[in-house]
């Protein structure tokens, strides 16, 4: 049986949980319920620094990534360089043509709709950056925690990237995969909202429904 791998990029500055959160339950669905391998890819092999300081190690570069099943593409302040970067972008066009799926959290939209693979699709985005991914007329702007449009999944930001893998997790393998690596988490969000920021003019629309 052919191993699937999953792919995760890495670019300077990337927000710590838009990659850590999915590759949790990724690397639970693999543990527990026979899911793909994992990869840390970036431009080059070696430490990243993230936007919070943490460093973590990419495993592969771009030159010798083997081909990937599925490859996310995390947000944070460094996709204002990734989204402009060629070979970033080239990288992404190429695993995507034969990638069973993309996806993406929170500003990692933003990328994926600079390397064209949002255009005539549904998406969505973190709240902040909404205006952002308006400006590719291309690309449908959806306020929802996650979005599935074919083979690309984008998620709102940080935290709701650990909803886009569940959510992919049951797509792919089924709902029993997806609850072996929630349970292996212990991922039970308890639904509490606090004060007021969520009611904010510029909140998402989803949030509306959680208050």
């Amino acid at each position: 049986m052919t191993v699937r791998s999953f792919g995760f990029l890495m670019f300077p500055d990337f927000e710590e949980l838009d990659l850590v959160g999915p590759w949790e339950m990724a690397t639970m669905w693999r543990a527990l319920a026979g899911g793909p391998r994992c990869l840390a890819v970036a431009a080059q092999p070696g430490v990243i620094r993230c936007a919070k300081g943490l460093g973590v190690v990419a495993d592969h570069g771009f030159d010798d990534c083997p081909a990937l099943d599925y490859l996310l593409v995390p947000g944070g302040a460094g996709t204002r360089v990734a989204m402009q970067d060629g070979p970033t972008l080239e990288f992404l066009r190429r695993q995507a043509a034969g990638a069973r799926a993309v996806l993406s959290v929170c500003t990692g939209s933003i990328v994926l709709a600079a390397a064209g693979l949002l255009d005539g699709r549904a998406a969505t985005t973190h709240w902040k950056a909404i205006p952002r991914l308006r400006a590719y007329p291309a690309v449908t702007l959806r306020e929802e925690r996650w979005v599935r449009d074919g083979t690309i999944w984008t998620s709102a930001g940080v935290s709701a990237g650990i909803d886009l893998l569940l959510a992919f997790i049951a797509a792919e393998d089924g709902e029993e995969a997806a609850s072996a690596a929630q349970a292996g988490a212990e991922y039970y969000p308890d639904g509490r909202i606090y004060r007021s920021a969520t009611r904010r003019p510029e909140a998402p629309s989803y949030v509306g429904d959680l208050t």
